[in-house]
């Protein structure tokens, strides 16, 4: 099902006038148990506001289903997904898929190819307790780069079995990178909340195979 989606949107004051462009890639790592590490990079994308509206209005989104338990219900997030050879929404984003690939490519031994967009029209939409348990990165070390855009959101993180979660407010031309064995390890989420919040647009930027 493709959905539209032009709902109430209010920009960060920083962001205001501003054109997009993107920023020097320094991220700060926090490296956390068993392999795992994450990396932090506050408003890598300036003037970002302007992207997330253009992304809004013209990324062709899409409601999906899902079984759960004895029933199927909707994914509380609308998506759109990029493969290898197709041409991203903005070419920001290309530009930014370049820089993160060609930053990461020594440690990761390959670049990023794929790119998911998830859109979360409020504090109802969710991404609930998960890693990755499907793909290849069920035995080796890998990857993801996030891209925040639109309001901030909390991604939480805990370990995989228990243990203590932190989180990190993201939002805003924001990035995270998930390395190490975190996608296996740990476990992340963006979970509903009952206050007030504007729409967020997740960039997700993957090397083949990973899902």
């Amino acid at each position: 099902m493709l959905c539209h989606m032009d709902g109430y949107f209010q920009g960060s004051l920083l962001d205001a006038g501003l054109t997009p462009e993107i920023g020097l890639l320094a991220p700060r790592r926090t490296v956390l148990t068993r392999g795992a590490w994450v990396e932090v990079l506050t408003g890598w994308i300036r003037g970002s506001d302007d992207l997330f509206m253009g992304l809004q209005s013209n990324v062709p989104w899409r409601a999906e289903r899902r079984e759960m338990f004895d029933s199927v219900v909707d994914v509380p997030r609308l998506v759109c997904s990029y493969g290898r050879r197709d041409i991203l929404p903005d070419p920001l984003l290309t530009e930014a898929r370049e820089l993160l690939s060609d930053h990461y490519q020594a440690e990761l031994g390959e670049r990023f190819e794929t790119a998911g967009l998830f859109y979360f029209r409020g504090g109802r939409d969710s991404v609930a307790w998960h890693g990755d348990r499907i793909s290849r990165v069920r035995t080796d070390d890998t990857m993801v780069a996030i891209v925040s855009l639109g309001a901030a959101r909390r991604l939480s993180l805990r370990p995989r079995g228990g243990g203590g979660a932190i989180g990190f407010a993201l939002g805003h031309g924001d990035l995270v990178v998930i390395g190490g064995s975190c996608q296996r390890t740990w476990e992340h989420a963006i979970l509903k909340t009952a206050r007030p919040v504007g729409p967020r647009i997740s960039v997700q930027f993957r090397p083949r195979g990973v899902l």
